[in-house]
């Protein structure tokens, strides 16, 4: 997808609104814009376009449509998730295995979950990202009452071996969780088969809307969330709150689109990414993280040996790319992702992270592998 001269690979970050999703959304801004919960003709339109929407979104990620509460996004349902469970579940145990590698999100809720008193160990991760399963059995314990796992990383785009994982935790009679969100929409996400018991995920990231998502709460494997929220019965009163129509509308219609494209759609992105691994592989000193691993079909997350990030992402004028990295307060700090999977300090700053979408065209790749190279050699230069 090009802006002028400007190319937009960070399709991990956010995704452009699909025309058929505004589409569906323009009406109940102005002709149907009832409240779901008011008892008349608006509120009973408004209440049908939910719950379809809520059908459509089931249908994607193989669950139950009860099983589903909207929220703001992901972020807001991984807090809803985690402090929901440990409230309603804390009597078991206090015990949380997470990842070093998960989302800032999930993170920042389990340190402040452990100030409130849990107790969280994080698994380690192989220099490909990959946990290690026999950790995660040893870790295990009496006390363990929930582990969270992510199943597709944002940076990398490893995908872990969700059912396995599950297995493993269920066997030990604890609950599994995970952040699924960079996963729907791009591979095929079957929460049941899985058998997950709380998972979530945001529009925003498969061409719906931003603002809205969906917290998953698996009501057959009797899972049980305290509210975190109160105000309101809506959503059962786990997220109360007038229910933003548009976006759910948005969001369901983003799930029916993802549903028909999907297969599709990956092969093609599978297709452009090997053509861009390939034209950047030549550069001496690049290294693909995670390569010999499963990982999602736009994701490529890619190192440079002796290059400064932050001068090789300003070099990059008509790119919108990543870092593997954040910044913070002005400081450049390394990527947590890479740096538990053992990349040097140096290495991991030295990282892009470039996620392709439904409007990136071969052309675009060609462009891209040029602008890079070009970038890559002059710094190289400079160091000499």
């Amino acid at each position: 997808m090009s802006s002028g001269e400007l190319i937009y690979l960070d399709y991990n970050a956010t995704t452009p609104l699909d025309q058929r999703v505004l589409d569906s959304m323009l009406p109940f801004f102005t002709e149907d814009f009832g409240n779901p919960s008011s008892d008349h003709v608006f509120g009973w339109q408004a209440a049908e376009a939910v719950e379809h929407s809520r059908e459509q979104i089931a249908r994607l990620v193989h669950c139950r449509p009860a099983d589903l509460t909207f929220t703001s996004g992901a972020t807001e349902a991984a807090n809803m998730a985690l402090f929901g469970f440990c409230e309603k579940n804390g009597h078991k145990g206090k015990h949380i295995i997470s990842c070093k590698t998960e989302h800032k999100a999930v993170l920042d809720c389990l340190q402040a979950l452990e100030k409130s008193g849990c107790r969280v160990s994080y698994l380690d991760v192989d220099s490909d990202g990959n946990i290690d399963l026999e950790q995660l059995q040893k870790m295990i314990s009496s006390e363990t009452i929930l582990v969270n796992l992510m199943l597709a990383n944002n940076e990398t785009g490893i995908i872990q071996p969700m059912k396995e994982i599950s297995e493993i935790v269920h066997r030990h009679q604890a609950s599994m969780m995970s952040d699924v969100t960079q996963a729907v929409g791009k591979i095929p996400v079957n929460l049941e088969e899985l058998n997950l018991d709380v998972a979530f995920f945001s529009a925003h990231k498969m061409y719906g809307p931003k603002g809205i998502g969906a917290l998953y709460i698996n009501k057959k494997n009797k899972v049980r969330l305290g509210p975190r929220n109160f105000g309101g019965q809506q959503e059962k009163g786990m997220r109360p709150g007038t229910l933003n129509v548009p976006g759910i509308v948005g969001f369901g219609k983003a799930a029916e689109v993802a549903r028909a494209d999907m297969k599709a759609e990956a092969d093609r992105l599978q297709k452009l990414r090997k053509q861009l691994e390939s034209g950047l592989k030549r550069l001496k000193g690049a290294r693909i993280n995670s390569y010999n691993s499963r990982r999602l079909p736009n994701t490529t997350n890619i190192s440079f040996e002796g290059i400064d990030g932050q001068q090789l992402i300003r070099k990059l004028k008509n790119l919108a790319v990543s870092r593997g990295s954040a910044c913070s307060a002005n400081e450049m700090k390394a990527s947590h992702v890479l740096k538990a999977m053992r990349l040097s300090e140096e290495l991991a700053l030295s990282s892009l992270r470039i996620s392709l979408g439904k409007f990136t065209t071969s052309e675009e790749i060609d462009k891209a592998i040029a602008e890079i190279t070009k970038s890559v050699q002059q710094l190289k230069k400079a160091e000499v």
